[in-house]
């Protein structure tokens, strides 16, 4: 039962919760949204954008061997790449996608859920793998900490 949870407690749970919190929104009381076309483009621009910086990041942490999955060990302190620009942007490609999805369905009130979705992903997850990164890789992550911010 505790692995079940520990998997339940993960980054795409909260975002796939997120999403159905903002979609059944829109079922629920339709009509809530800005009713403009461009929404819909800038969802789509913003739903690729995180794609991207999803795969981007997945590929420097296969590149450095190191772990992708969160409260786990890294094997080694990733700098390179997308990581020159931002320490998480796995989560922010995460949140990216939950803003360019709430728009492309044109639901106004869900765009609340995208810094409770911040919020929960820092708390839960990146106060912990920053924790663990200090201890493991001291003042390496520190210097790299000053220098790239956290989410953008």
């Amino acid at each position: 039962m505790t692995q079940l949870v520990r998997w339940l407690d993960m980054p795409p749970v909260w975002l796939v919760a997120m999403l159905a919190l903002a979609y059944g929104l829109d079922r629920l009381a339709p009509g809530l949204g800005f009713g403009l076309v461009w929404t819909g483009w800038l969802g789509n621009l913003l739903i690729a954008l995180g794609c991207g910086l999803l795969a981007l990041a997945a590929w420097e942490l296969m590149r450095a061997h190191t772990t992708i999955i969160p409260h786990e060990e890294p094997a080694a302190l990733v700098r390179t790449g997308i990581y020159r620009w931002t320490r998480n942007p796995i989560y922010l490609g995460d949140a990216m996608i939950l803003t360019g999805l709430v728009l492309r369905w044109d639901v106004l009130p869900a765009l609340a859920l995208v810094p409770i979705f911040t919020s929960i992903i820092t708390k839960r997850f990146i106060l912990w793998e920053e924790a663990a990164l200090a201890a493991r890789f001291g003042d390496a992550f520190h210097d790299w900490s000053r220098q790239v911010r956290r989410w953008i």
